[in-house]
């Protein structure tokens, strides 16, 4: 049941005065306790929302689709639209983007539901990207070595790295040379001589259904350098290949994923090259995987598989970022007079398969031809298939919150905002931010970020996803790229924010922790699934626990058809 105040009966009207002063005295407090049942169910469904996500305003057809969506979600009984249309880069936007969000502020004023901007996202970090790309969490290269020739000076990696029979041509029967292992030779994974993308051979695997686990992989453990980066290429073929988007690379370290990237390979391609980097951190030797995990059908081949030690590429340039060029005797050199800004002038977290820049020296400088040097910087990471995060170190970062908020007020003035602080999987690893306390990192930044809400829409109400808040989904340690542990966020954020608890099936553990810190929650579900069998279960888990403000109906791929059924649903919150 919702949190509400007690209520105690009291007054001579309901004294006892005989038997007919009894049963009135029963029947009123029946209608009295019925009363106060029936309002704390429904405030059990004060909240009922729809998220409105897929959409950006770039066309005016986004409107049309929106709006159709908003038609049935007020139908539905919905009395709120959360939407995600990149409203904390409002000062980027254009006058086509305005004209387009007022007509979906007038559906919304039509159809009685209120508009929630859903915002400040740091582990997706887009928003605040478009104002300065630099402030995408930073991983250290230290001391690589580079030799000046010329006019520039270029990497020299310290030792060789390569992947041993990258090529896949040397092997005996179905056994390749250089892996320390590939599932079932001659059963799972075969040389083929009939079928590779350079030489004469490459590796194929399929009948995965012959591994217990549906497993299809090739590994090879690779000595690199410590706080170095790398880019890894190889080319892969795929026919019929299922699950869609199967195939995955690795690169394990201890107990860390230091790649954790989707390639989305379609299930049947012809010679594709995946091309990627990664930092090895502390590290002095990784394991290279490439293969399919649990699957179902269908066949791969791989083939050049490689690996290289690289320059600065996608290197940042901010306070937190520095880049430090020295001598090997320890003599360091000053930026503009020894050597040019080092800046990658094609910059993009999602383009690494081209050229590295170079450190560029000056005429007059110090550094001599043929001079030994030691360069650090920072690079950005792209995770899974396009996240950046962004650092929460970085004082600008909420000078943008701040801007962004007065905006988010003059266009807007909404009385709700979802903050986008999910998954955040990045951080402490630049200087910024590095040998923080991430749990309370994480809690200064929401903290802030509601204060700069509030600043300009003074009474506003927060929500905010709740993974990185539960030490039963993200807030815990050794979670991705993090250098630093998020257990205890949850003690760093305002007692106000109301917790979107979200997911496909029910985490009554996750309902029980909050309500039990105190916290109001909105359970955000759904998760384009076939049926409403999940939202049930959430339902039931959450009936008898307080605090709870309602549910989300929560798509990702604009699946919109259950929800008039979904509406149904919770209508009536007693009857599941």
């Amino acid at each position: 049941m919702a949190r509400s105040n007690s209520h105690a009966v009291t007054g001579p009207s309901l004294r006892s005065r005989g038997t007919s002063s009894s049963r009135w005295a029963a029947v009123l407090a029946a209608c009295f306790l019925f009363s106060c049942f029936a309002a704390a169910g429904a405030a059990e469904y004060q909240d009922r929302f729809v998220w409105i996500f897929g959409w950006g305003l770039s066309r005016d057809t986004d409107v049309d689709e929106i709006n159709r969506v908003l038609q049935s979600a007020a139908e539905s009984g919905c009395n709120g639209a959360v939407v995600s249309f990149g409203l904390d880069s409002l000062c980027k936007r254009s006058p086509d983007y305005f004209r387009r969000l007022e007509a979906v502020q007038e559906t919304c004023r039509r159809l009685h539901l209120e508009l929630i901007p859903a915002v400040f996202s740091v582990g997706y970090g887009g928003g605040i990207l478009a104002h300065n790309r630099y402030l995408a969490e930073g991983l250290p290269v230290r001391d690589a070595l580079f030799v000046a020739r010329g006019d520039c000076a270029v990497l020299e990696p310290d030792s060789p790295v390569e992947v041993a029979n990258g090529g896949f041509e040397e092997f005996a029967g179905n056994r390749f040379r250089g892996y320390n292992f590939h599932d079932q030779p001659g059963e799972v994974s075969f040389a083929d001589t009939q079928v590779f993308h350079g030489g004469k051979a490459s590796l194929r695997m399929e009948n995965f259904g012959s591994n217990p686990h549906g497993h299809g992989r090739v590994m090879q453990e690779v000595p690199v350098h410590p706080y170095r980066c790398y880019r890894v290429t190889c080319w892969v073929k795929t026919e019929q290949l299922m699950p869609r988007g199967a195939f995955r690379i690795q690169v394990l370290a201890g107990e860390r994923a230091l790649a954790p990237l989707e390639f989305g390979l379609p299930e049947t391609a012809d010679w594709t090259k995946c091309t990627f980097i990664f930092n090895s951190l502390q590290f002095d030797r990784v394991r290279l995987y490439a293969g399919v995990w649990g699957g179902r059908g269908g066949r791969f081949w791989l083939d050049d598989w490689s690996i290289e030690e690289i320059g600065p590429l996608n290197v940042l340039r901010r306070p937190g970022t520095p880049v430090t060029v020295k001598s090997e005797d320890g003599t360091v050199y000053e930026e503009g007079k020894d050597y040019l800004p080092l800046e990658d002038p094609a910059y993009s977290p999602y383009r690494v398969d081209r050229e590295v820049p170079a450190l560029r020296l000056t005429e007059t400088g110090r550094i001599r031809p043929g001079q030994r040097l030691r360069v650090s910087w920072y690079h950005s990471q792209k995770i899974h298939d396009s996240q950046i995060t962004v650092c929460m170190g970085e004082p600008e970062l909420y000078e943008i919150f701040d801007h962004e908020a007065a905006l988010l007020a003059q266009y807007l003035r909404p009385k709700k905002v979802l903050l986008n602080m999910d998954e955040i999987r990045m951080g402490g690893t630049c200087e910024a931010c590095r040998g923080r306390d991430m749990a309370e990192l994480l809690g200064t930044c929401v903290r802030r970020q509601v204060e700069s809400l509030r600043r300009h829409n003074p009474g506003v109400e927060v929500y905010i996803w709740s993974d990185m808040f539960d030490p039963h989904q993200n807030a815990h340690g050794d979670y991705y790229l993090v250098e630093g542990d998020f257990t205890g966020s949850w003690k760093h954020v305002p007692q106000d924010v109301i917790m979107a608890v979200w997911g496909g099936t029910p985490r009554p553990q996750s309902l029980k922790f909050f309500a039990d810190q105190g916290f109001r929650t909105l359970i955000a579900c759904y998760y384009d699934a076939n049926d409403l069998t999940d939202v049930r279960g959430w339902m039931r888990e959450a009936r008898d626990l307080p605090g709870i403000r309602g549910l989300m109906y929560t798509p990702w791929t604009k699946r919109y058809d259950l929800l008039p059924e979904f509406g149904r649903l919770i209508s009536d919150p007693l009857a599941h």
